[in-house]
C-alpha cells in the first residue's frame, strides 16, 4: 500500500486545502505535503553464523536532516493558536536536531526562536541554527555532570517566565510529539517494509518516536516485536544516571509517552559500541549515520546475536552523520573515547561478533561525514 499522508496535510494529487485563519497552520500543512517519503536501505549481515536482514530507514533524507522534522512540525502546529499573538517566540530545550527543525521552521514564519543547549550538541548543528536566525541559550553544565536535561528545562522555564509571549512547545510532555509518528512515520515505514519482518527497533530520548512507532505496529503487525534502544547513563527506562556523549539518545528523565506495553524489550547499548557501528556501516556500506543510529545498529545487533530465529528486522534510523564530523567521525573525538580511529580495529568494537555490513538493494548516495580541518571537536 502507498505511504499514507499525516493528518492535517494534503493528499498528494488533490486538489488543494483551502487557507485556514492561521497563518502557521498553513505553512505546516504546506510543508507537510511537500515533505518527501524517506527512504529504506536493505543490509546483510551475519549473526552467530546466521545471515540477517536488517530494513533501514534513513530519516536523515530530509528538509532538516532528522526525525525532527516530523517532530517539529507537529509542535508547532500544536501551539498554532498561541503563535498567532505578535511578538511570539518559541522556546525549546534541544541536544541538536530538534532545534535546527525549530529553526528553519521559525524563519520561515517570522518568528523568533530561542534554543536551551549544552555544550555536548554538534557544533554544525550550532551554526546551522544561528545561520537560520536562531539564538543559542547555553546552560553551563561541568562535563560529567547528569544534569544536563534537567538544567535545559530549568532554563526554559526562566525564559518562559521572563520573556513576553514566549512559548514553550515543550517535545517531553506534548502528546503531539508521538502522534505525528503515529499517524505519519509508522505507516510510511510500514508501507515500505517487508512482510516477514520479525522485530523493529528505535531509539529512545523522549521516547516519542517509538511511542508513535508502537502504537501503530501493535495495530498492523500485532508479530513484530518493539524493541527500545538505550544507551549506558541513561533513565528513559529509571535506573541511575551517569555521563553520556552521544545526543539524540537517551535522557535524564523517564520518557512520559512510554509504559510497559508500548515496548516488548528495552537494550541499553555501550556507546562505543554503537560509534564503531556507525564506522563500520559507513566503511562497508557507503552509509554514514550518527550516533543514535550507531545506537541502534548496535542493540539490533545484541538482539539478533540472542535470538537466531529473528531473520529479518526493520531499523529506525533518525539521521545521517553529515553533522557529526566534529565529533563521532573525528579522529581527536574518538581518541577522547579510547577508541582507534581505523575501521578495520572499530570493527571489532560493534559486538555479537558482526563481521560487517554487505549492501542488499541499489546504492543510493549516502550523506558523509568527513571533517574539515575546522571541524574541532568541543
Amino acid at each position: 500500500m502507498p505511504p499514507t499522508s499525516p493528518a492535517g496535510a494534503a493528499t498528494p494529487g488533490a486538489a488543494p486545502r483551502p487557507p485556514s485563519a492561521n497563518p502557521v497552520l498553513d505553512h505546516v500543512a504546506r510543508a507537510m505535503a511537500d515533505y518527501p517519503v524517506t527512504p529504506v536501505r536493505t543490509i546483510r549481515t551475519e549473526i552467530a553464523g546466521i545471515p540477517r536482514i536488517l530494513t533501514l530507514k534513513l530519516e536523515g533524507c530530509s528538509p532538516w536532516h532528522s526525525i525532527k522534522g516530523r517532530t517539529a512540525l507537529s509542535l508547532i502546529r500544536s501551539v498554532a493558536g498561541e503563535l498567532s499573538v505578535p511578538g511570539a517566540t518559541v522556546v525549546e530545550s534541544t541536544s541538536g536536531n530538534l532545534g535546527l527543525a525549530l529553526s528553519a521552521i521559525c524563519r520561515d514564519l517570522g518568528l523568533r526562536f530561542v534554543a536551551v543547549v549544552d555544550h555536548r550538541q554538534s557544533p554544525v548543528i550550532q551554526q546551522a541554527i544561528e545561520a537560520n536566525g536562531g539564538e543559542l541559550d547555553w546552560v553551563k553544565t561541568p562535563d560529567d555532570a547528569t544534569t544536563h536535561l534537567q538544567d535545559r528545562l530549568t532554563r526554559v522555564r526562566e525564559l518562559q517566565r521572563d520573556l513576553p509571549h514566549a512559548v514553550w512547545p515543550n517535545q517531553y510532555e506534548n502528546d503531539a510529539n508521538w502522534r505525528i509518528h503515529e499517524s505519519w512515520t509508522a505507516p510510511e515505514f510500514d508501507a515500505q517494509a517487508d512482510g516477514a519482518a520479525q522485530a523493529l527497533f528505535a531509539g529512545v530520548s523522549t521516547g516519542g518516536t517509538l511511542a508513535g512507532l508502537s502504537r501503530h505496529f501493535r495495530r498492523t503487525r500485532p508479530g513484530v516485536r518493539i524493541v527500545a534502544v538505550d544507551v549506558q547513563g541513561s533513565t528513559v527506562f529509571g535506573g541511575v544516571p551517569r555521563p553520556r556523549v552521544l545526543t539524540g539518545i537517551g535522557a535524564g528523565r523517564r520518557s512520559a509517552f512510554l509504559d510497559d506495553t508500548s515496548v516488548d524489550e528495552v537494550l541499553r547499548v555501550d556507546e562505543r559500541q554503537a560509534v564503531a557501528c556507525c564506522h563500520t556501516l559507513r566503511h562497508d556500506t557507503g552509509i554514514a549515520v550518527g550516533g543514535s543510529s550507531g545506537a541502534v545498529l548496535a542493540g539490533c545487533l545484541e538482539y539478533l546475536y540472542r535470538h537466531p530465529e529473528v531473520r529479518h528486522v526493520l531499523c529506525l534510523c533518525p539521521d545521517l552523520g553529515e553533522h557529526y564530523g566534529p565529533t563521532v567521525y573525528h579522529p581527536a573525538w574518538l581518541d577522547r573515547l579510547g577508541l582507534p580511529a581505523e575501521p578495520g580495529r572499530l570493527r571489532h568494537r560493534t559486538g555479537a561478533a558482526c563481521p560487517g555490513f554487505e549492501p542488499a538493494d541499489a546504492p543510493s548516495t549516502p550523506a558523509t561525514a568527513t571533517p574539515s580541518e575546522e571541524d574541532a571537536p568541543r
